[in-house]
């Protein structure tokens, strides 16, 4: 059975929103070594043939990576390439090649991409959709990649969290940017 893997960019406070400066995809300072943190990327992309997404985090990643046209990081290439699936009751027309939308009950159509032949299931952004998923007890993995900032305010992942279960470190990285991953599996 594939693996349901949340993957968020955080701040040392928890925050996954992407609200102010601290974190901008695709954008990053050219005096700061991030090959480390692409590779990272990049293995995960080669372990994941299907992005799980809510609505508002697919027409903002519509919107801007496929615009990118000199991206050196192989993300846009990637997102053009693989399957997206987009929960949402109101969307019906995608607009990206290979994206189907998911509109029936959250926990019937993720048992099914679950249990469909293919590689893990990545998700990231999407907290709303993040935060149901979570609390259906559908997410097997989570990936978060920690940024040495501190914003004190904005949305969290377990924010309101009442059913997480427990959750077992399967690895830690440290990157030369001060970035680090921290894997976590469901026990």
């Amino acid at each position: 059975m594939r693996k349901l893997i949340v993957t968020e960019n955080s701040t040392i406070d928890g925050v996954i929103e992407l609200a102010g400066d601290w974190f901008s995809p695709g954008d990053s300072d050219p005096d700061v070594d991030q090959s480390d943190v692409l590779a990272a990327l990049r293995e995960q992309r080669e372990t994941a043939d299907a992005l799980l997404l809510g609505r508002i985090t697919f027409e903002d990643m519509r919107g801007y990576w496929p615009e990118q046209t000199d991206d050196q990081t192989g993300i846009s290439a990637y997102l053009d390439s693989v399957n997206k699936y987009v929960v949402s009751s109101t969307l019906t027309e995608p607009e990206w090649e290979n994206t189907t939308v998911l509109s029936g009950g959250l926990r019937s159509e993720i048992e099914r991409l679950k249990a469909a032949e293919g590689k893990d299931i990545v998700t990231t952004g999407s907290v709303s959709l993040v935060h149901a998923l979570i609390a259906a007890g559908l997410v097997d993995e989570y990936r978060l990649f920690v940024y040495p900032v501190v914003v004190g305010e904005g949305r969290r992942l377990f924010e309101g969290a009442t059913a997480v279960p427990k959750l077992r470190l399967v690895e830690e990285r440290a990157f030369t940017s001060g970035i680090v991953l921290l894997r976590y599996r469901t026990a």
